[in-house]
C-alpha cells in the first residue's frame, strides 16, 4: 500500500471547517481502494499562530514541509493581522520555497451550478487557467524610499525571467496539446512595455513549437470583457501572476460563485510538495457557524487525486459535486440552501458510495 503523506494547514477563519470536510472525502476515496491511503499531519500555522508567536509559521517550517507529498491548505487571513503579512509569510513563502510555479484554477460551470451570466450555455463556460505562480507582479521586489517624508517614493517591481516565463507558457502549451484545446495568452503589452512585451514575445516563440495548438492573445482588459460577453472563446488560458489572480475571481463569479473556486499550486518536477487549496479566503464573518461552503475545498481534493495519478477518483469526486448541485437539496446558505458544512460533505460521501456500489466507477 502506498502511503501519501499530506501536511494539513487548516489556517484561519472557516479554513479548519472546510478542510476537515475535504479530509473526510479523501479518506472515503482511499477506503474504496486498497492500494493507497492518506497520512495527515496537522500544523497550527496561520494568523492565530502569529498572534501568539509573532510569526505565521515555525522558523523551520519549510524544512518540515519538505518531507510531505502534498500540502492541503484551508485559508489564510484574519482581522488584526495585515494581509501582506499573512500572505507573504505563509502562502507565498510556501509557493516560492517549493517552486510551485504552476497555479491551476478551473473556471468550469458544473451541472447544477448557477452562473451570473444570462443567455449562456453551461458548456460555454469551461476554462482552465494556468497562472504563473512564482514571480511576475508578485515577486516582492521593490523599495520604499524616504518613508514618511513628503517626497517618499514606493517602487514595486515585476520580475519576468526567461526561465519563469518560458516554463509556464510551455506547460500551458503541453496542457492544451494533451487536451486538444486552444490556448489563449493574456497580457498587457500595450502599456507594460517591458514585462508584457517580453511575455508576448516568449509566447510567440514557444507557439512555433506547437503548430497543432490553436492560439489567441488578448489584453487583460479586453479579456475581462470577453469572459463576460463571450466566455466560450476561452479554453486553456495562460497568464501572469497578478492577472491570473484577478481573472480567476471573475471566473468564479461566472462559474457558480467563489464557493466553487478551487486551486492547485504545482511543482511539476515533483522536487517539492505541491499545495491544494480553495481560493475563497478565510471568511471570518461566518467562521464558527458551520455554514461555510466546502465544495471548493473538496474540488481541490479532486485536483490532489489527479496530481497523484488517481484521475478516476478525481473525476468521481468532481462528478459527486455535480450530482449534489443538480439535486439542489443539500447546499449551504451561499448557494441559497440551508445545509451545514458537514452535511454537504456527508452528502458528497453518500453520492460517492452510491456510485461505487452501482459499479459505475471504472478505475
Amino acid at each position: 500500500m502506498k502511503i501519501l503523506k499530506i501536511a494539513v494547514i487548516a489556517g484561519d477563519g472557516v479554513g479548519p471547517e472546510v478542510i476537515s470536510e475535504g479530509i473526510k472525502v479523501l479518506n472515503k476515496v482511499a477506503s474504496i481502494d486498497s492500494t493507497f491511503q492518506f497520512d495527515f499531519t496537522y500544523f497550527p500555522w496561520g494568523c492565530e499562530f502569529y498572534s501568539k508567536h509573532g510569526k505565521m509559521m515555525d522558523d523551520d517550517g519549510i524544512e518540515q514541509l519538505k518531507e510531505f507529498d502534498a500540502i492541503y491548505l484551508g485559508a489564510v487571513g484574519f482581522p488584526g493581522v495585515p494581509d501582506h503579512i499573512s500572505l507573504w509569510d505563509l502562502l507565498l513563502k510556501i509557493r516560492k520555497s517549493f517552486d510551485q510555479y504552476v497555479n491551476i484554477r478551473p473556471v468550469t460551470l458544473l451541472k447544477g451550478a448557477k452562473t451570473a451570466l444570462s443567455d449562456v450555455k453551461r458548456e460555454n463556460i469551461n476554462m482552465l487557467f494556468i497562472r504563473e505562480n512564482s514571480e511576475g507582479e508578485y515577486s516582492g521586489a521593490g523599495d520604499w524610499l524616504f518613508k514618511g517624508q513628503d517626497h517618499e517614493v514606493v517602487l514595486q517591481n515585476s520580475v519576468f525571467s526567461r526561465k519563469g516565463t518560458e516554463r509556464i507558457i510551455r506547460y500551458a502549451f503541453e496542457t492544451a496539446k494533451r487536451e486538444g484545446r486552444s490556448l489563449t495568452s493574456i497580457s498587457k503589452g500595450n502599456a507594460l512595455n517591458y514585462s508584457m512585451v517580453f511575455w508576448d514575445q516568449v509566447f510567440e516563440e514557444v507557439s512555433a513549437e506547437y503548430p497543432e495548438v490553436k492560439t489567441a492573445s488578448y489584453l487583460v482588459d479586453a479579456a475581462a470583457m470577453l469572459m463576460i460577453k463571450d466566455p466560450k472563446r476561452f479554453e486553456v488560458v495562460v497568464t501572469s501572476n497578478l492577472f491570473g489572480d484577478i481573472l480567476t475571481d471573475l471566473g468564479a463569479a461566472i462559474a457558480g460563485g467563489i464557493g466553487l473556486a478551487a486551486g492547485a499550486n504545482i511543482n511539476p518536477e515533483r522536487d517539492y510538495p505541491s499545495m491544494f487549496e480553495p481560493i475563497h479566503g478565510s471568511a471570518p464573518d461566518i467562521a464558527g457557524q458551520g455554514i461555510a461552503n466546502p465544495l471548493a475545498t473538496i474540488w481541490s481534493a479532486s485536483q490532489m487525486l489527479d496530481f497523484f495519478g488517481y484521475e478516476a477518483y478525481g473525476k468521481l469526486v468532481l462528478e459527486a459535486i455535480e450530482q449534489l448541485l443538480v439535486d439542489g437539496q443539500v447546499l449551504t446558505p451561499d448557494m441559497n440552501g440551508t445545509a451545514s458544512t458537514s452535511e454537504v460533505a456527508d452528502k458528497i460521501i453518500e453520492i460517492i458510495e452510491s456510485t461505487v456500489q452501482s459499479n459505475s466507477l471504472k478505475v
